[in-house]
């Protein structure tokens, strides 16, 4: 059975609140309870583009805990429309989203785009595999030259996704993006400073011809 993401993400408890809030109704009538249980093209370019996202799992106790993961670009693969990997790098060795995956494998992931203000949400089901379980998927989730100690891989099967809008989304933009917006004015730049300089040498001479 497939479910759309609010229809795991809205419990009794949800609604509840929605309905004390009077807007109960307008979710009712929602037409968003889409069943997005396989990635598409537009998710796949997506997900490749990015180096980094968020990974949100539960604990033993209830508690939620979200941890940061970055990494070469790209370094999220998909393996087919309902299957993603990563390779998993050694940290701070605290190993607080190893030890919740390992009591419940549930998890939401965040990927954001923060210069486009766009962000991609989706539940999943995660399996960690010791290195020498698949070699060969092993070989595809390692980024070559990227040093790491590389300690596991977790491949996580798709249960449901959604895109959320952009409202309060900030954004923000990597050294490399910024790098690549400036590049055509650091080249202005450089030509005028040339002209310019060129020019004090064609003053200079003038004077010393009078």
């Amino acid at each position: 059975m497939s479910y759309g993401f609010l229809d795991i993400a809205v419990t009794p408890s949800v609604r509840a609140v929605q309905a004390k809030l009077g807007v109960d109704h307008v979710w009712r009538a929602f037409k968003g309870h889409r069943k997005f249980d396989r990635f598409t093209e537009s998710e796949a370019a997506f997900i490749a583009d990015r180096d980094s996202f968020y990974l949100a799992t539960v604990s033993q106790t209830g508690w939620p805990y979200i941890q940061h993961r970055g990494g070469p670009r790209g370094f999220l693969k998909l393996l087919d429309d309902r299957t993603l990997a990563f390779a998993d790098y050694r940290g701070n060795r605290q190993y607080v989203s190893a030890g919740n995956l390992a009591a419940d494998n549930r998890a939401c992931l965040f990927l954001m785009d923060y210069a486009r203000r766009a962000r991609l949400k989706a539940y999943v089901h995660v399996e960690t595999l010791a290195l020498d379980t698949d070699p060969a998927l092993t070989e595809l989730v390692t980024v070559a030259g990227y040093i790491a100690k590389l300690e596991r891989i977790f491949r996580l099967r798709l249960e449901t996704f959604d895109w959320n809008c952009p409202q309060h989304i900030t954004p923000r933009f990597t050294e490399q993006e910024v790098s690549g917006a400036v590049h055509p004015l650091r080249d202005r730049l450089a030509q005028l400073e040339t002209e310019n300089a060129e020019l004090r040498a064609r003053l200079a001479n003038y004077g010393d011809a009078q």
